[in-house]
């Protein structure tokens, strides 16, 4: 009652005047970008939700979330907040506009919309989107300085990448280099008390695979499952990345640890630049126009520590490469705002080394921040082990190194069968942080400091 006494006396009705591939134009309501508005879908199928996304003159533009096929000329537009009679209450014409956010979220699997699509019926949550706009955009100089480790349970990162809590980090790859297995492990074990996913723009027979075969019961539990799949509309797929992460937000807002996986990044710069290129704006690098890459930073910046001292936020973003490239302007600009990133290796993958990083290539920005001095230089005189090996290894495959032509490369030949088999582990093994280090130390010889 007290939504319909604030409720307008008349609604204002648009009509659909044209549709231009993925934009739907309208004239006789006039919205705010980002305002949320129901299109009258064909006869017995009720509205369809749309977005506006931009204007011109007396015209508005919307973008629907779901399939318009079916659409007809002069179909009635209404602003998705505005009530309607139905029986003895009165109904909004879409939930779309408040997403739910919450507790009623764990365990769920929910489109970019925050729509059920478990079959348990709509979230159970006292929050909406609109209502978390305050979590956002903390004050700079008030986020929570990264001085923790986060325990990934995988043992090369947790030994020479170490993650801090609120980082942001990138896994760069390429098709077939065991991302998605990377992903099922760190959704596994990281030490975290909630999860959440976003699948954008995967496979749809990806969502169920990745919920049954990656995620244990244990996991599931704490675990927000947000997917918009490639067959949905690019603002379905660009607003489930941007859900997911206003629903990190809140759980890191609340006091809790919270892991952040976004999958992929690229195709949520693909939505946004079907999105832009629809509304006429002209693309500057490789089809890419610049907008996108202000939303890619928008997006990266909402993730990381808050002003809360008890949450945290850490993110791990996927970044595809194309042909393995990566100058790709997607990953370029990724590596400018993450805090370090995971480079894997097709190299290694086809070697059936898994998982398939590549220590050299790989850099953590903040560990320095969460490891002790010791520790630091162990995983210092690792990576250098490892790269003299790699330098050398023509010329050790050829046989044109003597031994004891150079100490260190002495030392890298010795080690490396023992730091090879380290790297490697299996999708089910977990190893914790004090763990790693001793295998670590063993794998290089006794303390370490040979």
């Amino acid at each position: 009652m007290r939504r319909l006494r604030n409720s307008p006396s008349g609604i204002p009705l648009g009509r659909l005047r044209r549709v231009t591939g993925l934009l739907l134009e309208v004239e006789g309501v006039r919205q705010e970008i980002g305002a949320h508005c129901c299109v009258q879908g064909p006869k017995g199928t009720g509205w369809i939700d749309a977005e506006c996304v931009g204007f011109r003159d007396d015209i508005t533009y919307l973008m629907a979330f779901d399939p318009v096929s079916g659409l007809m000329p002069g179909a009635s537009v209404i602003p998705a907040t505005y009530l309607y009679s139905d029986g003895d209450r009165y109904r909004e014409f879409s939930q779309g506009s408040a997403l739910p956010i919450g507790q009623g979220l764990l365990g769920r699997i929910v489109d970019g919309l925050g729509r059920a699509l478990d079959d348990q019926g709509g979230p159970d949550c006292n929050t909406s989107q609109e209502e978390n706009v305050r979590y956002l955009r903390p004050n700079p100089l008030r986020r929570r300085l990264i001085d923790e480790p986060l325990d990934t349970g995988l043992r090369a990162v947790n030994s020479l990448l170490t993650v801090g809590k609120g980082q942001r980090l990138g896994i760069f790859a390429g098709s077939g280099v065991g991302k998605s297995v990377l992903i099922s492990m760190l959704t596994r074990h990281c030490a975290a008390d909630v999860i959440v996913v976003a699948l954008v723009g995967e496979r749809s027979r990806e969502v169920r695979e990745f919920y049954e075969n990656s995620l244990t019961p244990e996991a599931r539990a704490r675990t927000v499952l947000v997917t918009s799949p490639a067959d949905t509309s690019p603002l379905a797929r660009a607003r489930g990345a941007e859900y997911a992460a206003e629903v990190a937000t809140y759980f890191r807002d609340t006091g809790l640890n919270v892991v952040m996986i976004v999958d992929s990044l690229t195709r949520y710069a693909i939505a946004c630049r079907e999105i832009s290129m629809s509304m006429g704006e002209p693309p500057v690098s490789r089809g890419y126009p610049p907008s996108v890459f202000a939303k890619l930073t928008s997006l990266v910046e909402k993730a990381g520590n808050g002003e809360n001292e008890k949450g945290s936020l850490t993110a791990f973003y996927t970044v595809l490469l194309d042909s393995d490239d990566a100058v790709d302007p997607v990953a370029d600009a990724a590596r400018g705002v993450l805090d370090g990133h995971l480079f894997l290796s097709r190299a290694l993958a086809n070697s059936g080394h898994f998982p398939a990083i590549d220590v050299e290539r790989s850099i953590s920005r903040v560990m320095p921040q969460v490891v002790s001095s010791d520790h630091l230089q162990l995983a210092a005189l690792t990576r250098a082990l490892i790269s003299k090996y790699m330098q050398s290894r023509d010329m050790i495959t050829m046989g044109a190194y003597t031994p004891g032509m150079d100490k260190q490369l002495d030392v890298a030949l010795q080690s490396w069968p023992r730091i090879e088999r380290f790297l490697q582990q299996g999708p089910t093994d977990f190893v914790s942080i004090p763990d790693g280090l001793n295998q670590l130390r063993k794998a290089l010889g006794g303390d370490g400091r040979s």
